[in-house]
């Protein structure tokens, strides 16, 4: 009976602190390079530690023209879309738990290059006060062609180091390979003999 008991305690304990547990927040960059015509996601993550359970957050999204140009924002639990040029283009994709605040553009263009800025306040709601933080993400993005890659280029001497290698790699091979064809001679010889041999 004892075992049972005592594998039954453990069970009780793994529950107890698989539910105390809670999910790890993970502070990225933002990805800043985008395919032109996919969908780039602009990460923001803002991480709240466990005691702030009470807490309002508002958070605005920019692109930084001349001026500082709203483009998204979530207020009051809801996310809402701006007018101008990304109206129809952005959707919401952070977490319920508001630690992630990112959005993502559908279907980029090259005219969506250039900097965004994710502004995020919280309030946390105490007895006495509520307390304020901001943090601002900034976010510098380009957009490229799908496939598009630069090739590299290699100084003279390189390249001729390379060229050489190649000669010397032909050579070695080819040499290689006349040996194989001699030694493959020379024993189909000497199965011949063998066979006239023993006829």
């Amino acid at each position: 009976a004892a075992p049972v008991i005592c594998s039954k305690k453990i069970l009780l304990i793994c529950l107890h602190h698989s539910h105390l547990s809670q999910p790890v927040c993970v502070d990225v960059p933002s990805g800043t390079e985008a395919v032109l015509g996919k969908m780039m996601k602009l990460t923001c993550i803002s991480c709240m530690k466990r005691e702030e359970v009470k807490v309002k957050t508002h958070v605005d999204w920019y692109y930084m023209t001349k001026v500082e140009q709203g483009i998204y924002k979530y207020e009051g639990n809801f996310p809402m879309e701006m007018d101008g040029p990304f109206k129809g283009r952005l959707m919401w994709d952070g977490s319920q738990d508001l630690q992630d605040l990112s959005i993502s553009i559908v279907n980029v263009t090259y005219n969506d290059s250039g900097v965004y800025e994710c502004h995020v306040l919280r309030e946390f709601e105490f007895d006495a006060f509520t307390p304020s933080a901001f943090v601002l993400k900034n976010i510098t993005l380009k957009v490229k062609e799908e496939g598009g890659f630069r090739c590299a280029t290699l100084s003279p001497r390189a390249s001729l180091y390379s060229e050489i290698m190649m000669y010397l790699l032909l050579v070695f091979l080819t040499f290689w390979l006349l040996i194989e064809m001699v030694y493959c001679y020379r024993k189909i010889s000497k199965s011949d003999d063998l066979v006239q041999d023993t006829g």
